[in-house]
């Protein structure tokens, strides 16, 4: 009677607050790793300056020393921590887009992997979510592998940042790191590049699947000097979750744009996605669409100490051809239709 029908409409009143809270919890879950990737590296450099202008010198002195201690721990595979992995905001953030990652081979535990991941996107959500967070499973998914993602190497020369960063087990796209990684970490580890890096990021945009690799041979010439395995990964839907103002090639944007990617490692972008309080309005959350991580069929790479150009060119071809392939096969599966092309 009465009392059943107060009870239903205090139960579904209780689910929508629950929705709402959990809306608000993953709004929130990326915003913080917006503002990272923006701003957090700058703001901790600014704010250990200033600590050490204050009565709190000493703090600030005796991280500067730890700093000066553990500046190589970054080369040599990092710090990672299962603890921070596994923390419960990344699935809000999984859960905000949301995000998941498709196992299509088992990797061998004895075997060394080098990923690529495709596109880069703005800033290269899905490849974050999936390998530097347990929020899709991955370890799950991949029993035995240790995924390590690579990211510039500048990011580990500003306080906090690099800690923060480390925890994840993100490490330095550069050699020292991963040849460490591959030679001197033993097996059942996967280094996730981002191969089309800052000048792929210049002409994402939705609705558009394009990949800058034609020329990118140097993480083929990687895997060869050290024997290991190439996979293709393609991220569905990494272009989708932001606007971009693309500059034409010529144009003075597009010059400044390749200047800051020349001296710096990084091209600024001028980009837009939802507000924090509406999706109607512009701001810097990215918009909740999904992204689906796609991880393809591993190709056998021979040990060769100084592969020859016509050797890094051959498995560079094969590489591309199962990109393209793995693009193909799944895309009328996640949303695509059957005549879209992926270009090289």
């Amino acid at each position: 009677g009465t009392g059943s029908s107060i009870l239903s409409a205090l139960q579904d009143l209780f689910r929508l607050s629950k929705s709402k809270v959990e809306k608000q919890l993953q709004i929130i879950s990326v915003l913080q790793w917006v503002l990272t990737f923006l701003v957090m590296g700058i703001a901790c450099t600014l704010i250990l300056i200033y600590t050490l202008c204050t009565d709190f010198w000493v703090i600030a002195a005796l991280y500067l020393a730890w700093l000066v201690f553990d500046w190589n721990t970054p080369r040599r595979g990092g710090r990672r921590s299962p603890w921070v992995r596994n923390w419960a905001i990344w699935r809000y953030f999984r859960d905000y887009f949301p995000i998941r990652l498709v196992k299509t081979h088992n990797l061998l535990t004895t075997r060394n992997y080098i990923f690529g991941y495709h596109p880069h996107g703005i800033m290269g959500l899905g490849a974050f979510c999936n390998f530097s967070t347990e929020a899709t499973g991955v370890s799950q998914k991949f029993p035995g592998i240790r995924p390590y993602l690579a990211t510039l190497a500048g990011n580990f020369r500003m306080p906090i940042l690099r800690d923060y960063l480390m925890s994840g087990g993100i490490c330095p796209v550069n050699r020292d790191s991963i040849d460490y990684i591959l030679s001197k970490n033993g097996s059942g580890n996967a280094i996730i590049i981002v191969v089309g890096g800052a000048a792929e990021s210049l002409n994402c945009t939705p609705g558009k699947n394009s990949v800058t690799l034609k020329n990118r041979k140097g993480f083929v010439k990687l895997a060869l000097r050290h024997g290991a395995d190439l996979v293709p990964v393609y991220s569905f839907g990494e272009n989708e979750v932001y606007k971009q103002v693309i500059f034409e090639e010529g144009s003075w944007g597009r010059w400044v744009q390749k200047k800051f990617q020349k001296h710096i490692g990084f091209a600024p972008c001028i980009f837009h996605g939802r507000g924090f309080f509406s999706s109607n309005t512009w701001g810097l959350l990215p918009y909740s669409k999904p992204i689906t991580t796609v991880v393809g069929e591993p190709i056998t790479i021979p040990k060769i100490d100084n592969p020859s150009q016509k050797e890094v060119d051959f498995y560079h071809s094969m590489y591309v051809d199962s990109l393209i392939k793995l693009f193909d096969k799944y895309k009328s599966k996640f949303g695509l239709p059957e005549t879209q092309v992926l270009e090289v």
